[in-house]
Order: C-alpha cells, then sequence, then structure tokens
C-alpha cells in the first residue's frame, strides 16, 4: 500500500510489514523516514541490521543469501537497502519481485529499501507494484513554500517551540528549499531558550538566509503566479552563478508538459494544470524560450537574464510585465 509522510507512524504502529520502499529527493525525510522504521522495527526485536550499498559490483544474490543467514546474537534483522534509481535493472526486478512473492520465506527479516525520486515508468513496472501490493510505499515530494510553513510549526512545536504568525513566515523564506538548514534553525532555536512565543525581530537576530532554490522553483513560482517570488529566486540562482540554459532547459522541457502531469509531483502538477488553462499556450511561449537561447547565445541584441526574468513576470501575471518578443519588435522599430 502507499501511504503519505504524515500517515507513516500510524501505520507502523498497526504492525510491520515485510518490505519498505521509501523514495524522494529530499534527504532530510527519506532519512527520518527510514529512521522512524528502523526505531519500530527494534522494539518488535529487529536488533540487527544489515547495510547494502547498490554500486558496482553489487551482487544481488548477496541480499538473499544475507536474509537467509542469521546472527548467533539476533533472532531478527532489518536488510537496510541503499540503491540508486538507475539501479532498478532486470535482476533487482527479479529478486524483489521474488521476496514480495513469498513473504513467509524470510519472517524474521524486514526489508528496508531507500532511493532517490523514481519516475513514473518505474512507479508503474511490476516490481514497483508487487511492493506496492505486499508491502509499503512511502513517495516523499519536495515540500512547496504552502506546506513548508505547516512542516516548521508541528517541528518547532516538538521541540517545545512556538512562533508568531510572522517570524514563522521569515523562518520559511530564509530555509526554503534547504530542510536540512531549517532542522538546523530549529535546532539552534530549542537550544537559546527565547521568550515564547518568539516574534520576527527576535527571530531575525537569530538566523541566517540559508534558502536553497533551484530552476523548478522559479519555474513553479511563474506558474502560481507568484512575480514577487520569482525575483527573488531569479536574484539568488544569479548570486550562485546558475546558468542561464539550465533554466531555459528546465522552462521549455516543463511548457512541453502542460496538459500532461502524470508522475509529476502532486503540487507542481496542480500548478501546471491551473497555469495550463489561464497562461498564454506553450507553443508562444516556447517561441520566447528561443528568443532567450539566441540572447543568450550572443545571436541577438539583449540581455538573456533580463529577458527571461520579464518573460517569468509575465507568465505570472505580474503588472506592466511584457514577454521578450515586445521588446524585440521595439528593438527593430527603431
Amino acid at each position: 500500500m502507499q501511504v503519505k509522510y504524515q500517515q507513516l507512524s500510524a501505520t507502523l504502529q498497526r504492525g510491520l510489514e515485510n518490505v519498505y520502499l521509501i523514495s524522494g529527493d529530499e534527504t532530510l525525510l527519506v532519512s527520518e523516514a527510514c529512521d522512524s522504521i528502523l526505531q519500530q522495527a527494534r522494539t518488535q526485536g529487529f536488533t540487527e541490521r544489515s547495510l547494502h550499498h547498490v554500486e558496482s559490483g553489487f551482487k544481488w544474490h548477496d541480499l538473499t543469501n544475507d536474509a537467509a543467514s542469521m546472527s548467533l546474537f539476533s533472532e531478527r534483522k532489518v536488510i537496510d537497502l541503499r540503491i540508486p534509481p538507475g539501479k532498478f535493472d532486470k535482476e533487482a526486478s527479479q529478486i524483489l519481485r521474488d521476496w514480495c512473492a513469498e513473504p513467509d520465506a524470510n519472517p524474521d527479516t524486514l526489508l528496508l529499501i531507500r532511493t532517490e525520486r523514481l519516475q513514473p515508468r518505474q512507479r508503474s513496472s511490476a516490481w514497483f507494484k508487487a511492493i506496492e501490493a505486499s508491502g509499503v510505499v512511502l513517495l516523499i515530494w519536495p515540500l512547496g513554500p504552502r506546506e513548508l510553513p505547516g512542516w516548521l510549526d508541528e517541528r518547532l512545536r516538538s521541540r517545545g517551540l512556538e512562533l508568531e504568525r510572522d517570524a514563522l513566515m521569515a523562518l520559511s523564506e530564509r530555509v526554503e528549499g534547504n530542510l536540512l538548514a531549517a532542522a538546523q534553525e530549529v535546532e539552534k532555536l530549542a537550544l537559546q531558550n527565547l521568550p515564547q512565543p518568539i516574534n520576527e525581530e527576535t527571530l531575525l537576530q537569530c538566523l541566517e538566509d540559508t534558502a536553497r532554490f533551484n530552476s523548478f522553483d522559479l519555474i513553479d513560482a511563474a506558474m502560481a503566479g507568484q512575480g514577487v517570488r520569482v525575483t527573488k529566486i531569479m536574484a539568488s540562482l544569479r548570486e550562485d552563478r546558475g546558468s542561464l540554459f539550465a533554466i531555459l532547459g528546465a522552462l521549455t522541457s516543463q511548457l512541453r508538459r502542460l496538459g500532461q502531469t502524470r508522475g509529476l509531483p502532486p503540487a507542481r502538477a496542480r500548478t501546471m494544470e491551473a497555469f495550463a488553462q489561464r497562461g498564454p499556450s506553450a507553443k508562444a511561449l516556447l517561441a520566447e524560450c528561443a528568443i532567450l537561447d539566441e540572447q543568450g547565445k550572443g545571436q541577438r541584441l539583449g540581455n538573456a537574464w533580463l529577458g527571461l526574468e520579464q518573460l517569468l513576470l509575465s507568465m505570472a501575471g505580474h503588472p506592466g510585465q511584457r514577454p521578450p518578443s515586445f521588446y524585440q519588435r521595439k528593438l527593430k522599430g527603431r
């Protein structure tokens, strides 16, 4: 069965399954989900843990051999399997399907699989469906700007901290896209014995700006109509010496997917679907991207970074913004 991150604790309380698959790009959330499973397993007598990294030279039959061999000091154990998404090959598929088909073959062994985000074709594969049918699958999606304050508030409260609303939003802005930094900031606040609830002024005296963004955060902001956020992320990417062509590549790939959002993170899929209904056509926007590509290569007049920001702000519906083609026509009319 598939469960959400927030449901994992309740699922574990109902009993352990034979196999767990945890997948996602949020390293902190994946690690903490796996830690929850391992902790619950220890309470059930799984006192031994065997770690396997699937890399060059790895042999899948070692996994079954490990499951068959028990330690003199433990009757139950966890096999902790770390596997890159690209390593789910034919041999892996067969081993995982066999494991799920015969859950009673290894009753005293729990298989914990952790990997990065799986692609849609992998999530429709036979091995994935076998794990989904006999065990637990947890797909962890990136936290968007709407989900982050709630996650932070819950984490703060677990450490006995309370922030005023303005302070919570300020913290969210400074750690967005960097959950490891967010967790560290919460721990630092917990050590400072600050008066509760913590207000924004007190918070800002304790914080560094640790926000981290990528091209897809920028595109999501444009499609969601968040003009101010577009400007903020653009400034951050340029400061971090981001690649113009990497952003353009991500933008064109997302534009070509308008209307075909299957397999995307749920929040991104909703954003793209809403944008497709209200925004310019993908064909028109791709033509604008072609202009920016030529500007970036020095084949057209104009600043490609400025043009990119103009395009994204126009996609966001920011007042007074025009796409690059508008200014190109102005240049030709001189």
